[in-house]
């Protein structure tokens, strides 16, 4: 478990933003930042969001953990209270807070990623560095998967 005082170093210097409707935002617009489609973190009752551009460190904080199954992954993933990640283009890496259901076990995510843009598909790595890959379309929201839709006509 990280010292407070280590957390309070990791966050030094942030961007800070807080309530429901700012952070859904903010996060939203991370998300489109780093090349991900803005369904792949669907967290609820966001309290909390904060970036340090200087290291790439993020977090999120929604009110309680929340779990979503994805459909088009046939995936239940959990997330925690708070979500942290140090994130660059295309790589959310030494992710904390979120865990994918596997057979009969929660596996925490470290790391996802969007290896080659061109592929379409994102990347989630295991702390064993076991990883699974899904096409980028089994995240995308409504809205995303009707300009999908319209592009490819």
């Amino acid at each position: 478990m990280a010292s407070k005082q280590s957390m309070e170093d990791q966050r030094a210097g942030a961007e800070i933003v807080y309530g429901a409707e700012e952070c859904s935002r903010h996060s939203l617009e991370l998300l489109e930042e780093l090349g991900f489609p803005k369904g792949v973190m669907p967290l609820k009752d966001l309290v909390e969001c904060g970036r340090v551009r200087e290291t790439g460190f993020v977090w999120m904080k929604q009110r309680a953990p929340y779990e979503h199954f994805f459909e088009g992954t046939n995936t239940k993933v959990s997330y925690a209270t708070e979500v942290t990640a140090y994130i660059e283009k295309f790589k959310m890496k030494k992710m904390t807070g979120v865990k994918s259901k596997q057979l009969m076990l929660w596996v925490p995510i470290v790391e996802m990623s969007i290896e080659d843009p061109a592929s379409k598909k994102i990347y989630f790595k295991t702390p064993v560095g076991i990883g699974k890959s899904y096409p980028v379309t089994a995240f995308l929201t409504e809205e995303e998967k009707q300009e999908y839709l319209e592009k490819a006509k």
